[in-house]
């Protein structure tokens, strides 16, 4: 685990929102310390396992993960059914409700555009049709949306007390954003989960509530120690005294899952020891039960699903989240992480002992440094912070387009700089997995981000599922070009996503554009990558950063792919798939001449 440089409670094995997180749903009794240890069976005491026996078996998890979602599913939906789940049906709806309305109304502008060349589109179309009868229906039909349009701005003034960019609205949007953060504190582990994602997402989110949620990353209110005490006990299967030399009385960070505690092994080592909140799996397992319920009432009403694929979204939550409350599971993650990156001396991954692990106990190496966004403390040590950054945006390169394997939560919490300049990554609840063929299209896609090929990243926005199924390519595809010939040129925290939804629906509104499931992590990551690098570069831009590593990237893997279809062919092991893009290889030569010349 780590401290930041302050010597403030900035431990790091949290992912500055989680902490202590367990596969809640699997139980095993009073056997907990062999589920952790059955990691690695054969691991002595204080031994590191061998990282590809931590690794294995990654098929079988997962089919086992998706019975066990099954029957956490059922159970959950009977709870839900009872007089407590409806109750938390209506919390959850009153507050979810509440800032959709405070979304709708501040993103209304965007909207409003939109209105208005739908209702111009309409009468002009009913002009045209030449019946006068569809004439008058449209023109009614605007004048109404003139009314409700006046009527909405009205309530828009009354809310945020005031015009748009006056003081007085952002003094309510801070207030509104407050109030969000405490409700959602309120609401428990799952809501705290899901507002540290949204402190992410600028694109989505005014300043004020992504500045106030930000905060949820490290100041979530903590349990009792008495209790956390008692869950460390319980589940290694023996007294603190006879775990650990120290601990220390109060936790150094907590947030949704858990909290963290330092403290010193019998054999000198410093640890940190993440402990899972009580009764987390059942909290976790209702919150998910009652948000598939308000998901399939909104299911009711296409205009509310339009731009985003929810169902998809919460199930990759819910295998994401409880993937993150099981401690053996996130000990695997960063096992695997660590053989990734292997050959990277700059690169350290947390040693985790697994003898005082279990499914809800982590304890893992700590670790002082400094925050990736502290520039100040860095320049002191001597560490440039732009150079920081693009090892950062390397190694997610490298996770994305080489490994398939991905820290999906990179927030500042999660990542530090050590004193010998050495990356340090922590908290590998909340990992992402990217299919070999997610793979190549993704590199496609840099192939055509780098080229500046317009026509290939619409075809990329296509077989990428970003609209939906049974779209005629060639209708949208001269919309989504002249898109990208604008927003490609921006930074991609610039792009305002909900002004490029409105663009697009305005010439496709029948077929419209969404954000695929799979790629929730995917743009998660990057989002939060490109706001860590503004704050340590003020000009960075991600593709411009990432240009020379994703070069790099493809050459490698591309042309390993290359030599592997001459040679099939060559030895008669072709088929029908096999069949070499000669024009790809001819990029490919062309860039690795030009990358090699510019050195």
């Amino acid at each position: 685990m780590a401290t930041t440089e302050k010597k403030s409670n900035s431990l790091v094995p949290s992912n500055g929102n989680g902490h202590a997180q367990n596969g809640g749903a699997r139980k095993n009794g009073n056997g907990r310390v062999a589920s952790a240890m059955s990691l690695v069976p054969s691991a002595r005491a204080g031994e590191q396992p061998a990282a590809n026996a931590a690794v294995g078996g990654d098929t079988k998890e997962r089919v086992a993960r998706a019975v066990e979602a099954e029957a956490r599913a059922e159970e959950a939906a009977l709870l839900a059914s009872g007089w407590r789940g409806w109750w938390r049906t209506l919390q959850v709806a009153r507050v979810l409700g509440t800032l959709g309305f405070y979304l709708f109304l501040e993103n209304y502008e965007a909207r409003a555009k939109y209105n208005r060349r739908m209702s111009a589109r309409r009468l002009e179309e009913a002009r045209a049709s030449g019946r006068s009868v569809l004439l008058r229906r449209a023109q009614a039909r605007d004048v109404f949306s003139r009314g409700l349009d006046r009527l909405i701005r009205l309530v828009r003034h009354l809310v945020f007390r005031g015009a748009d960019e006056s003081s007085s609205k952002e003094a309510r949007l801070r207030e509104q954003a407050v109030w969000l953060k405490t409700r959602l504190i309120k609401l428990g582990p799952t809501f705290i989960k899901i507002g540290q994602s949204l402190g992410t997402r600028g694109d989505l989110l005014p300043l004020a509530y992504v500045k106030e949620l930000s905060l949820l990353q490290d100041q979530v209110p903590p349990f009792p120690t008495t209790e956390a005490y008692a869950r460390i006990e319980a589940e290694l299967g023996r007294t603190l005294q006879e775990a650990y030399a120290e601990i220390d009385a109060a936790p150094v960070a907590a947030a949704s899952l858990g909290q963290v505690y330092r403290a010193r092994l019998h054999t000198g080592e410093e640890v940190a020891v993440k402990v899972q909140r009580p009764a987390l799996a059942e909290t976790v397992s209702l919150d998910i039960a009652v948000l598939r319920r308000i998901v399939a009432r909104l299911a009711r009403y296409p205009s509310f699903n339009e731009n985003a694929d929810w169902q998809g979204m919460l199930d990759e939550f819910d295998e994401t989240i409880h993937e993150e409350m099981d401690y053996a599971q996130e000990a695997r993650n960063a096992e695997r992480f660590r053989e990734n990156f292997k050959t990277w001396r700059v690169v350290h991954v947390p040693r985790i002992y697994f003898t005082h692990s279990s499914e809800r106990v982590l304890t893992m190496e700590f670790i002082r440094g400094t925050k990736v966004v502290e520039i100040e403390a860095l320049r002191a040590r001597r560490i440039s912070a732009v150079k920081v950054n693009r090892l950062l945006i390397r190694t997610y390169l490298k996770q994305l387009l080489e490994d398939g394997f991905f820290h999906a939560d990179p927030h500042p919490g999660n990542l530090l700089v050590m004193d010998d300049g050495r990356l340090a990554f922590f908290d590998f609840g909340m990992t992402g997995r990217i299919t070999p063929r997610l793979q190549s299209q993704m590199i496609d896609a840099f192939f055509h981000v780098v080229a500046r090929d317009v026509h290939g990243l619409a075809q990329d926005l296509i077989n990428l599922n970003f609209l939906k199924p049974g779209v005629d390519p060639e209708l949208v595809r001269p919309v989504v070009e002249g898109l990208f010939e604008h927003y490609l040129n921006l930074r991609l925290g610039e792009v305002n996503f909900k002004e490029l939804t409105y663009e697009l629906a305005e010439v496709m509104y029948e077929y419209p554009f969404r954000l695929p499931s799979n790629f929730t992590y995917v743009m998660r990551a990057l989002m939060t990558l490109e706001g860590i690098g503004l704050v340590t570069d003020p000009g960075f831009s991600f593709f411009e950063t990432a240009k020379p590593y994703a070069k790099e990237f493809m050459l490698r893997r591309e042309g390993k792919q290359f030599r592997k279809l001459i040679l099939d062919k060559f030895m008669g092991r072709d088929n029908e798939d096999g069949r070499i893009e000669w024009g790809k290889m001819w990029k490919l030569a062309k860039m690795a001449a030009k990358s090699y010349l510019d050195r």
